[in-house]
């Protein structure tokens, strides 16, 4: 048993303050303002344990948004010479210290953390310095699964996510048809795994469902503009990209698959859909 993870725990005696569970850590206090209606001695109730801002070891049935080995997008509620405290749904805030930030945080930031336990205090902190912690082998994964992205960090190319909690991949600025920032949590497919374990990672499907989906969604566009679109192949990528939130690439793709099985015709002025 350790601090930082939920357990269910038998209420031992209740005192004027709160109730005392029983745990493998000694009894635990779960203070007053926590406990749900209708709880009594002898009933087992679910909490989580953490300690408080005198390092205390406490129970609360308030959920944080993330317990310990989570990598979750926190924002930064403070700051102080020696680190920076961020608001996790506790009333405690979770520290980060300077020496584990990848960059200095600065109030009312977005930024990715993983909830660690120092061995030396027994207190939970977040480190934000993330690759260290990501696995390698990513051999469990296969290019078109899809996967859970966390996004932690922006460069030129794009932006470095922590993927299914556990591996690294990129998604790259020039794939992207949607605003993208640190922080967001997002549905994506891997697109590539990479000789070093890194994934390339896209927020459309590949392959033949790509072209599935597009078409999906160009044949949506259709039906709600009364069946046509002022779009074709000389269209600009950005008049494609304003309207479909696709690339002209997959845009042409999609269309010469309807117009082959004869979904739509093709006009001077645009798409018109067949019925």
């Amino acid at each position: 048993m350790t601090i930082g993870e939920y357990y269910e725990l038998e209420i031992l005696r209740q005192v004027d303050f709160g109730m005392y569970l029983k745990s493998d850590l000694g009894d635990v206090l779960l203070p007053v303002k926590y406990i749900p209606e209708g709880y009594k001695v002898g009933d087992s109730i679910r909490v989580f344990l953490h300690r408080d801002s005198e390092d205390r070891l406490l129970a609360t049935t308030l959920e944080p948004y993330g317990k310990l080995n989570d990598f979750v997008a926190l924002q930064v509620r403070d700051i102080a010479p020696h680190g920076a405290f961020m608001d996790w749904g506790l009333e405690k805030d979770l520290f980060v210290p300077v020496k584990e930030q990848p960059r200095r945080y600065q109030v009312g930031d977005i930024e990715v953390v993983k909830i660690c336990l120092d061995h030396k205090t027994d207190r939970l902190l977040g480190v934000g310095k993330l690759n260290v912690f990501l696995d390698k082998d990513a051999s469990e994964l296969s290019e078109g699964e899809e996967v859970d992205i966390l996004v932690f960090d922006e460069s030129d190319l794009g932006y470095q996510s922590v993927v299914n909690q556990r591996y690294s991949g990129l998604l790259y600025k020039n794939e992207l048809f949607q605003p993208v920032r640190v922080g967001d949590e997002l549905k994506g497919f891997v697109s590539k795994i990479r000789e070093d374990g890194k994934l390339d990672l896209r927020l459309n499907k590949v392959g033949v469902e790509a072209i599935d989906e597009n078409a999906k969604r160009l044949i949506e566009a259709l039906e709600k503009n009364d069946g046509e679109l002022a779009l074709h192949d000389k269209s600009s990528p950005e008049e494609i990209q304003r309207e479909l939130k696709m690339s002209k690439k997959a845009f042409k793709k999609a269309l010469g698959g309807l117009y082959k099985n004869k979904r739509v015709e093709l006009l001077d002025s645009g798409i018109k859909l067949l019925n």
